[in-house]
């Protein structure tokens, strides 16, 4: 059989954070052999306006594949369709419940359980602050299924110098989930003592 292309489902759901799934397009579609499936809420269409400034179709024109929300007889909603895994980016309270509970209640909580059941990766990223109990429980039981919660939480290691790239290295971190090779942002190198040298 010929070789497939590494197919990654990214759903950008309406939590804030918008940015986080543009990225993650931006950057797969600039990598050789990636083919990426796009889904986008209704809530997500405003939330990218407001965060971004971009419109649905310029979001949509990042992907390779776009499938509607409602459309629950895409091939994305079947095990038979063959993908490395799913991102969501970002992930709205209201999706993370429903994927918890097997709602399959849309196309994007339909692909995550898919995902799932067929022991692919998925990853959720997370977006709401402070946490009550029913979402502490739902991340808990979407990790118990063999999901990842990847709250999108900025780190400061590499001395970023502007938002973007902080949400790059965020964005490279989820791309390592899936063993593809990229140069987005730097690694960790090891502590340096004050003086210049490793610290010891």
């Amino acid at each position: 059989m010929p070789d497939r292309p590494q197919r990654i489902i990214i759903a950008i759901t309406g939590a804030t954070g918008a940015v986080y799934g543009v990225r993650l397009l931006q950057h797969l579609r600039d990598l050789n052999g990636v083919e990426t499936h796009l889904l986008i809420s209704d809530a997500a269409v405003l939330t990218l306006h407001q965060e971004t400034g971009l419109q649905r179709r310029a979001v949509e024109s990042l992907a390779d594949v776009v499938h509607k929300v409602r459309d629950v007889g895409a091939a994305i909603a079947s095990g038979s369709f063959q993908s490395d895994g799913m991102v969501i980016a970002p992930c709205s309270m209201k999706t993370l419940a429903s994927v918890a509970h097997g709602l399959s209640d849309n196309l994007i909580a339909r692909a995550a359980d898919v995902v799932l059941k067929e022991r692919r990766r998925l990853v959720l990223m997370v977006r709401e602050t402070p946490f009550n109990l029913a979402h502490l429980r739902n991340m808990t039981a979407v990790t118990e299924m063999g999901g990842i919660i990847f709250p999108p939480l900025p780190s400061f290691y590499h001395n970023p110098q502007s938002i973007d790239e902080m949400v790059d290295h965020t964005v490279a971190r989820v791309i390592d989930l899936f063993s593809i090779e990229h140069a987005l942002a730097p690694r960790w190198a090891g502590l340096k003592s004050a003086s210049g040298g490793d610290a010891g």
